[in-house]
């Protein structure tokens, strides 16, 4: 039984630069940088489960309808409990908030139970801070999404990407 979410994820350019600014969050506050390969915004977390439901996930998901996105990652801050510091958009694109809306409804049709706390758009930067991040500005880094996934988290801290869907 795997972990899964659903994530988008921004283009190489956004991804390198994204990774070169958790190596410096990092160098300020400890933690261990996230590789350029694994930053990604989840849009709803699912947790363990089967491949039967995965592949009900599967099937909620292809009924989504959304647009491709494109944001401002400009704010820099921490999850204090959870020892992350992120990257986040200042202002969401309504298109993300209409896409995770969207996900969670289908999701939930299929008994999917969802954290109850509201989304909270971000990309983790460092895992394992050792103290917090100050909330703050960071110059604007382009992210654009063409797709959405659903990811499985391995035992290893791999992800594999079990499928995928086009926005736009």
């Amino acid at each position: 039984m795997g972990r899964y979410f659903f994530a988008v994820w921004p283009g190489a350019s956004a991804a390198g630069d994204l990774a070169r600014v958790g190596e410096a969050l990092a160098g300020l506050v400890g933690g261990k940088p996230m590789p350029a390969e694994k930053i990604h915004m989840t849009l709803a977390f699912l947790g363990s489960l089967g491949e039967a439901e995965a592949g009900s996930a599967a099937a909620a998901a292809a009924r989504v309808k959304a647009e491709a996105l494109r944001m401002s990652i400009d704010l820099v801050g921490s999850f204090r409990r959870a020892k992350v510091g992120w990257a986040a958009p200042s202002q969401p694109d309504a298109r993300l908030l209409a896409l995770q809306s969207d996900l969670a409804a289908r999701l939930q049709d299929r008994d999917f139970e969802l954290e109850e706390r509201a989304f909270n758009p971000h990309a983790t930067l460092v895992r394992k801070i050792g103290r917090p991040v100050p909330r703050a500005p960071l110059a604007a880094i382009e992210w654009r999404s063409n797709a959405f996934t659903l990811v499985e988290s391995t035992g290893d801290g791999r992800y594999e990407i079990r499928e995928s869907w086009a926005l736009g």
